[in-house]
């Protein structure tokens, strides 16, 4: 008999991804300009210039069976020495290369941490809304999930909730800070209470509690907003991050975990993060990438036009009558539906060829996710639509 959880996961693929391929089907035949596709978060931003010029430098002048053959598997020694002295300097920190284990991308990187961590039974808290492959990446770690409702004001993290959802069996809580799909960027003092908390319950309990800090979005955050360091706040943080957004390279998988030292047994839980990683079959991170990364990992591709997409699309949809949290940073507005069954009203923007994400898959219903990654001129055309959508429930 086939793994009957690996079958279900394989024939069915996520809303996201769904809509995504509709979108593609749909513009075959009505032109591409005339679908308004805001389902799946692929950078609209190119890479910046040093990206290219650093794959042409390196095919030019490393040694061939080098550039790609295998690295280690924590990665390539000399580009996680010069990742660890970018976090040092920039965060702070007292960051060296051994503590820092390179993967296929931050999913890969959480996928090591939930793997390395849990043990079966074990519980793992998450903040809803929520990207929603961590659901997936927690039952394959054979782990349990559990999920703190959302608060819908300000989507900042509801303690009532949390301290009713923490109990003796819980290894990890995830935060992805900022987030997808809500926009929405922890503040100090909601960290700094969330860390008091986990000290708390971990001297109930009697062991750790480990905060794995998801950090995909975290060079997108809007003018004035602060994005605090989530390991200087709380010692057993594991860091997961990726340069597919900072850099525009999403299809390139490169990303790591950071064990900073601090960490309760750091060389243990190291330890089985890697091992993890071998027990999944993860080789090695892409070794040409891993290169690349290093020598532009204190770059960011330009990233204020989503700080633009942002105001364009918050200013035109309160217009029309659409409620939504301002985003504080990454590339994501995540209004309320205009009715209670946000599926039934993705459905109703969808026959317009505007397609959006259901807040249902996010476990926040009664919202959508729009991904305005996109050009510019898409939102602006879009627009009119949003408008006749809204006028369709009388707004």
């Amino acid at each position: 008999m086939l793994n009957q959880q690996a079958v279900q996961y394989g024939e069915a693929r996520s809303v996201i991804r769904e809509l995504f391929e509709y979108g593609n089907q749909r513009a075959k035949i009505v032109g591409r300009e005339n679908v308004y596709d805001f389902s799946l978060g692929n950078p609209s931003v190119a890479p910046p210039p040093q990206v290219g010029e650093e794959i042409q430098r390196l095919l030019r002048e490393a040694d061939p069976c080098a550039l790609h053959g295998y690295t280690s598997a924590p990665g390539d020694p000399e580009a996680r020495a010069r990742m660890a002295d970018s976090i040092s300097h920039r965060f702070g920190a007292d960051c060296r290369g051994e503590e820092l284990y390179l993967t296929a991308g931050a999913a890969a990187g959480l996928c090591c941490c939930l793997h390395g961590l849990c043990n079966p039974g074990d519980e793992v808290v998450v903040f809803a809304p929520f990207f929603p492959e961590y659901g997936v990446f927690i039952q394959g770690a054979g782990a349990v999930m559990r999920i703190v409702p959302a608060k819908i004001e300000d989507f900042q993290i509801d303690f009532e909730d949390l301290e009713r959802t923490i109990t003796p069996k819980t290894k990890a809580l995830i935060v992805n800070s900022p987030n997808n799909p809500s926009g929405a960027v922890y503040s100090r003092e909601t960290l700094t209470r969330l860390a008091g908390l986990l000290e708390e319950r971990q001297r109930e309990y009697g062991h750790p509690i480990y905060l794995i800090s998801d950090e995909p979005y975290r060079e997108i955050a809007f003018a004035g907003v602060e994005v605090p360091w989530i390991p200087g706040l709380y010692r057993n943080t594991l860091v997961c991050y990726s340069w597919s957004k900072s850099l525009s390279l999403p299809g390139e998988r490169i990303g790591y975990v950071y064990v900073p030292g601090r960490v309760e047994e750091s060389k243990r839980v190291y330890a089985a993060v890697a091992g993890a990683g071998r027990m999944l079959g993860y080789v090695c991170a892409p070794s040409l990438i891993q290169r690349v990364a290093a020598a532009c990992c204190d770059l960011t591709a330009d990233l204020s036009v989503y700080e633009t997409n942002a105001r364009l699309l918050m200013e035109g949809l309160g217009e029309m009558g659409y409620q939504c949290v301002a985003p504080k940073g990454t590339f994501y507005l995540f209004p309320r539906s205009l009715e209670p069954d946000d599926m039934a009203f993705c459905r109703a923007a969808q026959a317009l060829d505007l397609l959006v994400v259901p807040g249902s898959g996010f476990s926040c219903p009664g919202h959508v996710r729009i991904s305005y990654c996109v050009p510019t001129q898409r939102i602006q055309r879009a627009l009119p639509v949003f408008r006749k959508l809204a006028e369709q429930y009388g707004k």
